[in-house]
């Protein structure tokens, strides 16, 4: 069995409009989903009291407390 997805829109009547090219002689299942409005969801920006204020304090990477100091590591 193998699976394909495939957005199909429909006309103003209902009628698929870009139907995929399926193989001949052949038994297909179809389920379908309809999809809600797909605009994109506008991009979240941050409050304009914190943007900007943020800063990076010391290595990102490296741990704060040394490995000799690590319980787990012993």
């Amino acid at each position: 069995m193998q699976a394909e997805k495939c957005i199909i829109e429909t006309d103003s009547k209902g009628h698929p409009i870009n139907f995929p090219r399926l193989p001949p002689n052949a038994k297909v299942e179809g389920i379908f989903l309809m999809l809600e409005d797909s605009t994109p969801t506008p991009r979240r920006k941050p409050s304009t009291k914190i943007y900007g204020k943020g800063q990076i304090n010391g290595d990102l990477i490296e741990p704060v407390v040394a490995s000799e100091d690590w319980q787990a590591m012993s």
